[in-house]
Order: C-alpha cells, then sequence, then structure tokens
C-alpha cells in the first residue's frame, strides 16, 4: 500500500512556510536576473607568499584515462557523452565538473590528464552555461584548482585567469536560496580564491567568503558538534572544509586582520567536537550510520579526516564511548552496551528552512554487535526526483514503525518535506540496565490523532526494542532491516528466530505479543549501489509490540 500525500496546495503551503525569507527573495532573484559574467582579465596576480599547505590526498581516484572517469559506481566517457547529457544523472555531471581527482591519491601521477582536462573544460563549457557553472560544482572546482595550486600543480596563466573569473562568477551568484551546506561551500570557494590570489577583487572575495563562513559556523555546526542537516555523510564533508579552512589560513595568513583571526579562533573550536560527533555515529566497523542522506564512499573516511587533523597539528583525540552517550542538539543517541553498538534517532528530522536531506526516520536505530552491522536504516543510492528516492526517504526504509502505510513526515518529491515528525517525552535511564524511551507525533494529523512511543532497553547481552501506538485505529508495523551480509531463520510460528551475521555471530531474537514476518529488503549504501536483504516485519496487536534480541559475549 502506498503512503498518500495530501492535495498540492496543502503540500506547498507545509513545505513553503518554513523557509527563510532570504530563500525567497533568492529564488526570485535567480528567476528574474540573469546575471552576465564580466569577461574583463582578472586584474590581480597569484599571490608569491610562500606556504605551508598540507596536501590532503583523502579522495580516491575518479578520473582513469584523459577522457574516462568513474563516478557514483558507474563508468562514463566525456568522448561519448560530453560534459552535460541530460540523459545522465545529474549528480554524476556535478561530480564530472567537482575536478576531484586533483585530491586524490596518487594525482601526481595523472598531471598529464589533469593539463588536459583543465583545457577542455575551459573550451568546451562556456562561461554561465551549463550544470558545471551552477554554483556549487562551481565552488567545489575552484577550491580543487587552487589546492592544486598550493600543491605544486602548475595551472599556468590560462588556467589561473579562468579560475579568477568562475571565482568572480560565483561571487555573484551565491546560493542564499538554498542555504545550509551549499552557502557554506560557496564561503569556502571565496576564501581559498581570496588567499590564492591577491588585489582588490581578491580582497573582496576574501572577504565576503570570510564573514559567511563566520556566520554560517554559528549558524550550522550545533554545540554538540553536529552539522545541523543531521546526516552524517554532509558532517564528514563540512568537517573537511573546515580542517581544508584552517589548513588555508594556516598556511597563507594574508592579513591577520580581526576578522581573519576571529575565523581561526572559531575553527579550531569548532573542529574537536566535530570529530568526537563523527565518531559517535560510526558504527564499530568504522562505517557511518544511515541516518537522513548518507552514502559510504562520498565523504573521506574517519580515518583519513583524523589523520589530516593530526597532520595540521591539531591534538590527537582518543573517543571512547561507554553506556550512553547523547548528541543533545542533534537528537541522537548512542549506546555501548556488551559488545554491541546501537545509534538511535529521537530528534528532528533536520533544519526547519532546510529539510532537503532528510528522511522520515524518526525514532528509527541501527544495531552493530561484536563490530559487526546488524540492523541498518535503507541508506542513500540516488538523488533526483523517481521513485527509488521517495522510497529510500521513506519511514519503511528505516528500523521504525509505520502507521497505515504512512510516512512519519511528509517526504515528498526529490528534496522536499511537509509536515514533520517532533519527538516528544525522551528520557534517558543510564543506572543499572540503561534504557532510552521517546514518542513522537508525525501520525497525529490522521483521525484519532495517533502518536507513536518507542522504548529501547538494554541488558547484559541483548536489547528490547517495544513500540506502542497510542491512539488511533489502524495497521501500525514496525520493521527491522538487516545488514545484507546476515542471514535471517524464524520459527514457523513466527514467535522466534535467528540471525546469522557473515562471521558467525548469532543473534537471537523473541517477539513477545505477535509473530513476525521475513520480508524482502533492500540496503542502500553507496550511490550507484542496492542490496538485496531481508528484514523482519512485525506487526502491532491491540497497538503494542515487542521485540528481544540477544547474543553470547565475545570470547
Amino acid at each position: 500500500m502506498t503512503a498518500r500525500l495530501p492535495s498540492k496546495p496543502r503540500l506547498y503551503w507545509e513545505t513553503l512556510r518554513h523557509l527563510k525569507l532570504v530563500q525567497f527573495t533568492g529564488r526570485i532573484k535567480r528567476m528574474l536576473w540573469r546575471q552576465r559574467l564580466d569577461l574583463t582579465p582578472f586584474a590581480g596576480s597569484v599571490r608569491t607568499t610562500s606556504t605551508t599547505w598540507v596536501r590532503h590526498a583523502a579522495r580516491l581516484q575518479s578520473q582513469f584515462g584523459a577522457s574516462r572517469f568513474r563516478f557514483l559506481s558507474v563508468d562514463g566517457d566525456i568522448d561519448n557523452l560530453g560534459w552535460d547529457n541530460p540523459t545522465i544523472d545529474k549528480l554524476w555531471r556535478y561530480n564530472l565538473h567537482y575536478f576531484d581527482d586533483f585530491a586524490a591519491t596518487d594525482a601526481d601521477q595523472r598531471h598529464d590528464w589533469h593539463h588536459t582536462l583543465i583545457d577542455r573544460w575551459i573550451s568546451e563549457n562556456p562561461p554561465s552555461a551549463g550544470s558545471g557553472w551552477e554554483p556549487y560544482p562551481t565552488s567545489i572546482r575552484i577550491v580543487n584548482w587552487v589546492k592544486a595550486g598550493l600543491s605544486g600543480f602548475d595551472l599556468g596563466a590560462a588556467a589561473q585567469n579562468h579560475l579568477a573569473l568562475q571565482t568572480r562568477w560565483l561571487f555573484q551568484n551565491l546560493e542564499y536560496h538554498l542555504l545550509g551546506n551549499h552557502l557554506m561551500t560557496n564561503a569556502k570557494a571565496l576564501l581559498f580564491a581570496g588567499h590564492y590570489f591577491e588585489g582588490k577583487e581578491a580582497a573582496l572575495w576574501r572577504a565576503k567568503g570570510t564573514a559567511l563562513l563566520i556566520e554560517q559556523l554559528h549558524e550550522q555546526i550545533l554545540r554538540d558538534g553536529g552539522h545541523f542537516e543531521l546526516s552524517p555523510m554532509y558532517h564528514a564533508l563540512a568537517l573537511e572544509d573546515i580542517l581544508d579552512v584552517y589548513n588555508l589560513v594556516k598556511a597563507l595568513p594574508v592579513l591577520q586582520d580581526a576578522q581573519e583571526v576571529a575565523l581561526s579562533k572559531l575553527l579550531r573550536s569548532k573542529i574537536a567536537p566535530m570529530r568526537r560527533w563523527l565518531q559517535a555515529m560510526t558504527h564499530p566497523d568504522g562505517r557511518l550510520a544511515h541516518f537522513n542522506d548518507c552514502a559510504q564512499g562520498i565523504a573521506p573516511t574517519n580515518g583519513a579526516l583524523e589523520d589530516y587533523a593530526m597532520r595540521l597539528g591539531l591534538d590527537v583525540e582518543e573517543f571512547r564511548f561507554s553506556g550512553i552517550t547523547q548528541l543533545l542538539d542533534s537528537g541522537y543517541v548512542r549506546a555501548d552496551q556488551a559488545d554491541a553498538v546501537a545509534i538511535a534517532d529521537v530528534g528532528h528530522i533536520g533544519p526547519d528552512y532546510l529539510p532537503g536531506h532528510a528522511h522520515a526516520d524518526t525514532l528509527s536505530f541501527e544495531l552493530s554487535v561484536h563490530n559487526e552491522r546488524i540492523f541498518v536504516n535503507g541508506g542513500t543510492s540516488v538523488y533526483g526526483t523517481g521513485s527509488d528516492r521517495l522510497t529510500q526517504r521513506s519511514t519503511a526504509s528505516h528500523n521504525t514503525l509505520t502507521y497505515n502505510s504512512h510516512n512519519s513526515s511528509e517526504v515528498w518529491s526529490g528534496f522536499r518535506v511537509a509536515r514533520r515528525a517532533k519527538p516528544t517525552g525522551l528520557t534517558i535511564i543510564k543506572d543499572g540496565d540503561s534504557e532510552i524511551s521517546c514518542a513522537h507525533d508525525g501520525y497525529r494529523r490522521f483521525a484519532g490523532g495517533p502518536y507513536h512511543r518507542r522504548k529501547w532497553s538494554f541488558g547484559d547481552c541483548k536489547i528490547t526494542v517495544s513500540d506502542a501506538l497510542i491512539e488511533g485505529e489502524g495497521s501500525a508495523i514496525a520493521r527491522f532491516h538487516l545488514h545484507p551480509d546476515c542471514t535471517l531463520h524464524v520459527e514457523q510460528d513466527g514467535y522466534s528466530g535467528i540471525i546469522v551475521t557473515k562471521l558467525g555471530t548469532v543473534i537471537e531474537w523473541q517477539s513477545h505479543e505477535t509473530p513476525a514476518q521475513d520480508m524482502p529488503s533492500c540496503h542502500n549504501p553507496e550511490f550507484g549501489i542496492s542490496k538485496a536483504s531481508s528484514m523482519l516485519s512485525l506487526p502491532l496487536i491491540n497497538g503494542t509490540s515487542s521485540m528481544t534480541f540477544s547474543w553470547k559475549p565475545r570470547p
């Protein structure tokens, strides 16, 4: 049964009423005023100050020939596809324009290809036309070209002049209509170009980038260290951005004026909490928890980010977690109990004015036992506006409860959310057998005003997940999606069974009120990759269900 969405006017009202005024004015400006790029040659020059830039090659190789690339697990050749083929996924085309291979492993060995690629990009992508000139890919490309220049790559006069023209274009087209990680990426690019070049125009870029970064760091990095869009993947990308900016202002201290000093201090204050947050949202296998839009292989690994921080001279941090760890401002809770790690979402879906990367995953959780993933949320393998994107954002793709096949938050289109679930009544017991309990109001829009309450109870080598649908009438189902490496066995009566991991760990499960079913599922760990898996589907009886999972201690 497919969840029915309300009428289009209601959807638009519930979506748009949360936006900031600057987002409306930014959209109107983009529609009514077509900016023209001033092609006057850049009057400044490359700064000649010697640098102590720390090279950071955290990306995997993505260029495999002068014209051959691999992005998002998909191969392509621009000789055949061109730069902006509308039949190709938009995110793949974006990656083509990023030039991420400049900062990838062994990039020095591909400099001939990189020189050819720059010349080709300049000649085949006329100013302001196509996906490559949209502000976000322009920002990433600017940073990658500057990083290459700071790392000893000879951009050449023509590429340097074109780099300045791209920055001039970006300066006129900042993404105020989107805000969030897009605007912070824009600001980072302005700062990089403003430090790389010198002259009056470069000074304007540097000042604007510095002011925007200070503003957005206060806005986007929460007190617990989390990035406010509440995606572990985007958080890792934001941490890399901040380490890059810290690297830049340390290597190229242009003015050391009050604004730059303030930025440097702010960066240092944010880095340690962000590193801790990222570790808290990481499973023992070293991979990110799948909440909201999150795919492996896009952001640098935690190990690469920690290595980068240490090479920048930042303090070595050893993050250890035990018992219950609450990320208060982000709305996540981590429980480390007897060779197991559970991570639960008990917070809002994201900032009210920017829920584009949110999933309807309130009160979902993931579980690892003996360093192996057991329960995983659905993940993210696609963007865009297709049915797969809607399915992956849906409540049914997460380890939580659906009511009459509805989503707890009204995710729609590719990046929109109308009415949103709000958590309520969070309680955490840390003494003895710990416990987490929380409810949300996402289903109160339906007849009878039902709301979902969930409790996680942790004992010695076991966890019990109890669900209740308070008030309302209808069909409620709790789902437990297994990692593809796990095998599910269900006893004939449906009240018990086992889960066997790839390495042979056995998880016994028992349903206390109602029989469960073994149903097909799908896990989407990376863009372009989907893997068949299984799930336990547990209908609620008289509005309740309870399931206990237990295992033996590690030998």
